[in-house]
């Protein structure tokens, strides 16, 4: 029987790094991507991780076809707190040595490190687990209990983090149709030859009304390639809060959450 367990996921830093940069600065992607959040269930549910060159983690192998939503913390209107700026995260650039002699073949063995890192990083998943499924029954244990098997962390092990407001949501699967729009992350496009070529999912209403005002865009990654290099593949996704309106059908799934505000989320 599928669960949606919604959680809130707080850090006071996080650093998810981009493969794609190196020197003088190490950067770090703005939103939380599926890789890294199968990463934090993996270590709640006391899954291994990466062990062995050349093979994918353990928490991955068996977390890999799990559903997933995210949206970066919508404001607490009780503490008037807003987590982020339409979409973006306050950002810092971090620096440090690593003097362990063992980061750098330069004389005296000492790295100095340049990294971008996200301030207070906040953000609302939603996992659609199958308790009949042994591994996701105990992750659902683990995330209504607030127990975790390790400690997770938002990129890297500096960056600890933990999570609140853990509830299952119900939920009914959603038709894209007529005007609606997506409080989530959602895809807004896909390739449409090698890779090189994006055609949009969705029209953009720019209609002036009240509530219609940002789009956030970022390329993030959705899973691992294949062997050797195990690199990302990324898609094109989207946040915003204008209306929408359907172009296309699309392999992900909407649905909307039996909720106060009848919420509709992309699931990937």
């Amino acid at each position: 029987m599928e669960k949606l367990i919604s959680f809130d996921i707080k850090a006071d830093f996080g650093m998810l790094k981009k493969p794609d940069t190196n020197e003088p600065v190490y950067l770090t992607f703005n939103m939380l991507h599926k890789p890294a959040l199968l990463g934090i269930l993996g270590a709640i549910a006391g899954l291994k991780g990466f062990q062995k060159n050349g093979e994918l983690p353990e928490y991955y192998e068996k977390l890999k076809d799990i559903q997933v939503g995210i949206m970066p913390l919508p404001k607490d209107k009780k503490l008037e707190k807003s987590y982020h700026e339409n979409g973006n995260f306050t950002k810092t650039i971090i620096k440090y040595n690593n003097t362990t002699g063992l980061a750098s073949e330069e004389t005296g063995g000492n790295l100095m490190v340049a990294e971008q890192t996200l301030i207070n990083p906040a953000f609302r998943c939603f996992v659609l687990l199958d308790e009949e499924i042994e591994e996701q029954q105990k992750l659902i244990q683990k995330l209504l209990s607030y127990q975790a098997q390790f400690i997770p962390y938002l990129g890297k092990n500096d960056c600890s983090l933990w999570w609140e407001n853990t509830k299952e949501v119900g939920f009914s699967d959603f038709n894209p149709e007529g005007v609606f729009k997506i409080s989530s992350l959602f895809v807004k496009s896909i390739p449409v030859k090698d890779s090189k070529e994006e055609d949009n999912l969705f029209d953009v209403l720019f209609t002036g009304k009240e509530g219609n005002s940002f789009s956030y865009f970022e390329n993030l990654p959705v899973a691992y390639l294949g062997a050797p290099l195990f690199q990302y593949e990324y898609r094109s996704f989207a946040f915003t809060d204008w209306d929408l309106k359907f172009r296309q059908d699309t392999e992900f799934r909407f649905i909307k959450l039996t909720t106060e505000n009848d919420e509709v989320i992309q699931l990937f």
